[in-house]
């Protein structure tokens, strides 16, 4: 991908994970997570913009952008949550400051409420968290995925930009947009873009086994949300931040889903603003 290279690796129980930290590395840390069909790739602005006073550490989960796709590989957010707690483990980071954007916000909430992982503020962006979610697209091709595997490549590539490009409100800017769908072009991308979509069809129990659990989080949780967003809805979010004691909640104005490319400013300042309170 343009200008982002994850130069590390990691052995995780779903794979093989490729991360790096930006900043530095004496600084607080902060954890990055991406979701759903992206990559690390969607913080490389925010995760430069925090790097002059922390430690940001981001990463590719399993079956996406960099890291390991594999047939029969685990990578249902159960999985990835127990890849997060792992990687933690692996960093040495015992209580970080953590940005979570859509399934990465399933994964996050995961391994805080079912795996007991302590955070210091937790940030919640588009996050998938209250079922059931997932558009009429999302949907069909999760119920059909053996069917969309034997799409012609062509027809394939239109389909996963034509999906990747609704994230986003006023649009993506091309380079932006190969870079996002790169990995699901590449080989064995497209099986594997289909697969990813199988599996979160198959997450809805997971977020929903959670819900009633939101109630209980004590760390700071700041609830950013695009007020265009039609993957999941804005009101989603307002739901999600009534749930959380104390959550602070920030929707932002001709944004998407995808607001680190639609608000990059805005989303820039509340992060820093309440990750440095």
């Amino acid at each position: 991908m343009p200008e982002w290279n994850l130069g590390r690796t990691y052995r995780s129980t779903s794979g093989t994970v490729r991360w790096d930290r930006l900043g530095e590395p004496e600084g607080e840390p902060v954890v990055l997570l991406h979701g759903t069909p992206f990559s690390s790739y969607i913080w490389r602005g925010i995760a430069r913009s925090l790097a002059p006073h922390h430690a940001v550490y981001v990463w590719d989960m399993p079956g996406y952008g960099a890291s390991e796709q594999s047939p029969g590989q685990d990578i249902s957010l159960a999985a990835l949550g127990r890849v997060f707690t792992e990687l933690l483990d692996h960093w040495g980071l015992s209580e970080p400051l953590v940005v979570a954007h859509d399934s990465g916000g399933a994964v996050a909430l995961g391994a805080h409420l079912l795996h007991g992982v302590p955070y210091r503020r937790l940030a919640l962006v588009d996050a998938v968290s209250l079922a059931p979610w997932g558009s009429p697209f999302f949907s069909l091709v999760g119920e059909h995925a053996a069917v969309f595997e034997r799409l012609p490549p062509a027809v394939h590539g239109a389909l996963v930009r034509e999906y990747v490009s609704s994230a986003s409100s006023p649009g993506l800017h091309p380079s932006t947009l190969e870079a996002l769908v790169a990995p699901w072009l590449a080989d064995g991308g497209q099986s594997s873009f289909y697969r990813q979509i199988t599996a979160r069809l198959d997450d809805q129990r997971y977020t929903g086994s959670m819900q009633e659990n939101y109630a209980t989080i004590g760390v700071p949780v700041l609830v950013c949300w695009g007020e265009d967003d039609t993957w999941v809805p804005v009101d989603r979010g307002r739901e999600l931040a009534s749930r959380i004691p104390g959550a602070r909640l920030r929707t932002m104005a001709g944004a998407g889903h995808l607001i680190q490319e639609d608000a990059p400013a805005e989303l820039t300042a509340a992060l820093i603003t309440f990750l440095d309170a």
